[in-house]
């Protein structure tokens, strides 16, 4: 009997090394971003804090970062090849790009980018009892009773045996300090919850995809000097 899986969802995962005194810049820098927060009751007990929403939502701009943007941007470009997107065809740009800390049980909650096509998310600190990274389904593919592997109750009752890679719901990337993850922004994802963190910072970015000619083309974004502002 063939067993046939169709359709997956991939994301790549590297390893980025950064030479230790500038990583020490990069994490001393995050952490006088959160000291100078400008929203800062914008953060409530167990959610992590994000720079996006604290006024820091460019650090791609900050020459800092540079070399690791750098080195982000070459991983970007081997994923897009994975899955067959002509790099001499499209432009990349980064919209925004921000830091997060975690602390103690703070969590990022499930959520996803709406706003652009590539996401990451980089781990510039971060110990091996620190929350890893979460992804969720959200198609159900083979959940032929609607609700069945969602149900805590279908567990304990044994209707479903146990999870396995083919009912479960969620998975669980694990994550080493200096590693990045890259994904369609559109998948919902998540920290683990229930961890606690001892200081776990992270470095996201939204990156949009832009046809360099949109010519005879009609999905995608066309170039930007074609857009009118009104």
């Amino acid at each position: 009997m063939d067993l046939i899986n169709l359709f997956p969802l991939t994301i790549i995962k590297d390893k980025i090394l950064i030479r230790d005194e500038e990583k020490i810049n990069m994490i001393n820098e995050i952490r006088d971003m959160k000291k100078n927060s400008k929203n800062i009751n914008y953060q409530t007990k167990t959610n992590a804090w994000t720079g996006d929403t604290q006024g820091y939502e460019f650090i791609h701009k900050n020459k800092n970062f540079k070399k690791l943007f750098d080195e982000i941007a070459k991983r970007v470009w081997v994923y897009l090849n994975y899955i067959e997107i002509d790099k001499e065809l499209i432009d990349l740009y980064i919209q925004r790009s921000w830091a997060t800390i975690s602390e103690g049980n703070e969590r990022i909650k499930k959520h996803r980018h709406f706003q652009s096509h590539i996401s990451f998310a980089y781990y510039l600190k971060k110990n091996k009892e620190d929350s890893n990274f979460v992804v969720f389904d959200e198609s159900y593919k083979n959940e032929v009773m609607p609700g069945i592997f969602r149900s805590d109750t279908a567990l304990k009752k044994g209707i479903v045996k146990k999870m396995n890679q083919f009912n479960v719901t969620q998975a669980v990337v694990n994550i080493q300090e200096n590693d990045i993850v890259i994904f369609p922004s559109k998948t919902i994802h998540s920290t683990q919850p229930s961890f606690n963190n001892n200081e776990r910072i992270s470095i996201s970015a939204d990156i949009a995809c832009v046809a360099k000619d949109s010519k005879l083309l009609e999905m995608g974004m066309p170039p930007l000097n074609e857009w009118t502002k009104i």
